[in-house]
């Protein structure tokens, strides 16, 4: 939008909407800054392998404390799955195959429609993201998966898909050990809160199912704890409060009634001008 400035060459009264009001950064440079603070993170992440012992030590602790809390079982929300394995099977896939690709679509459309709320929505997946790598490195976990006192089944391994390697710790692909936070979690909630923000459609508030889903997929797939979950959603709320939130992008005002007024109409003097008297506003 057009901002009145003084003394400016180009177009009288007007200047160019800078970056800052909504225009959007350069392309090249923001695929090579995604790329490198993806590359930061997986090879960042793979700093906390070999700890074998102290991420069971800390499975046990989250295990028993969620008990002592009377959290609700990861093994009822298994056995839901577990009815019938082409319903297992979906949960491998949406769990393998859903995770990058929804994040990359998500920035990707912000870019191009949302510039203001893809900037905002950047900064906060990086600190989120930055976040859960400390916690990574300091704080190593193994899944639920692998922890003999969940008895719970690790349904990739058995049903498949799976993305992990069979010895986590010769898995050069992954981190296996790095349960806490769930940036699955934390990264479909930054999804559904991001569109929430950037769109105006009453049907926006259906995006909360993709968070919704992705928990029930972790926790189900013994893949993560609760604790997990909760531990990516309140990292995220520190990173939301951090980084100012952009404006709503605006309804579009409707349009103006015309004034109507009867041929030679008296006309009367007001702040706005001359106008005809019993002109309709």
């Amino acid at each position: 939008m057009a901002t009145r400035i003084r003394g400016t060459g180009g177009m009288p009264g007007t200047r160019p909407a800078s970056r800052a009001e909504g225009g959007r950064p350069p392309l090249l440079r923001e695929l090579l800054l995604v790329t490198g603070l993806f590359l930061v993170y997986k090879f960042g992440r793979l700093l906390a392998n070999g700890h074998e012992t102290a991420a069971f030590r800390n499975a046990d602790l989250v295990w028993d404390a969620e008990r002592a809390l009377h959290f609700p079982g990861e093994g009822a929300v298994q056995q839901l799955l577990l009815h019938g394995e082409p319903l297992i099977r979906a949960a491998n896939t949406y769990y393998a195959a859903v995770h990058f690709p929804a994040t990359i679509a998500f920035l990707a459309w912000l870019y191009w429609r949302r510039p203001a709320h893809y900037v905002w929505s950047r900064r906060v997946l990086a600190l989120l993201t930055g976040a859960a790598l400390a916690l990574h490195i300091l704080v190593p976990l193994a899944p639920p998966r692998m922890l003999a006192a969940t008895g719970l089944v690790d349904t990739a391994r058995v049903y498949g898909p799976s993305v992990y390697g069979a010895v986590p710790e010769a898995d050069s692909m992954a981190n296996q050990f790095a349960a806490m936070p769930s940036l699955h979690f934390g990264w479909a909630l930054m999804v559904a809160i991001g569109l929430i923000a950037a769109t105006r459609s009453p049907l926006r508030w259906w995006w909360l199912l993709h968070p919704a889903l992705t928990l029930l997929v972790i926790v189900g797939t013994a893949n993560h704890y609760w604790t997990d979950a909760l531990a990516a959603a309140v990292l995220l709320g520190f990173a939301l409060l951090v980084v100012p939130t952009p404006e709503r992008p605006s309804e579009p005002s409707p349009p103006s009634e015309p004034t109507t007024a009867a041929p030679g109409a008296p006309r009367q003097r007001t702040d706005a001008g001359v106008v005809p008297i019993g002109a309709r506003r």
